[in-house]
């Protein structure tokens, strides 16, 4: 797989946008979100029908990269707050449905960025590692 943080592919009518940082759980850094903007403002502007978004590694997404919140300013803190804002906007906005591909944990952000999908499909390793089978939430 790609080192790129985000990953987009098109199958099809299907549009997958794949979060790419698994060693840091693909916390939403300032960058990340950035590059989710752009990969969902993309795809909305393709002929796909659908977008699928997912999360590389055994984490879907642990909310905010803890590392920028920490070096934030109040400037910065905003600054992380109207992007994130943004992305929930934009997965809103785009004409296809968005399904979330939940595997692993989301939490916090991560769990918004699910929330502001259309559908979410989770394993039962969303919340078990053990199970392998999915459902529909």
């Amino acid at each position: 797989m790609s080192d790129e943080p985000v990953l987009v592919e098109h199958d099809g009518a299907v549009a997958t946008i794949t979060m790419n940082r698994p060693r840091r759980r693909n916390a939403l850094s300032l960058d990340q979100m950035h590059r989710l903007i752009a990969a969902f403002e993309e795809v909305g502007g393709s002929d796909a029908t659908g977008v699928v978004l997912a999360g590389n590694g055994p984490v879907f997404s642990a909310g905010h990269d803890f590392a920028d919140v920490a070096e934030a300013d109040l400037a910065g803190a905003r600054e992380l707050l109207g992007t994130c804002v943004r992305l929930m906007e934009t997965v809103q906005s785009v004409p296809q449905v968005v399904l979330a591909r939940v595997h692993g944990l989301a939490t916090a952000a991560g769990c918004q960025l699910v929330a502001d999908c259309d559908l979410a499909v989770a394993g039962h390793s969303a919340g078990d590692r053990s199970l392998n089978s999915w459902l529909v939430v």
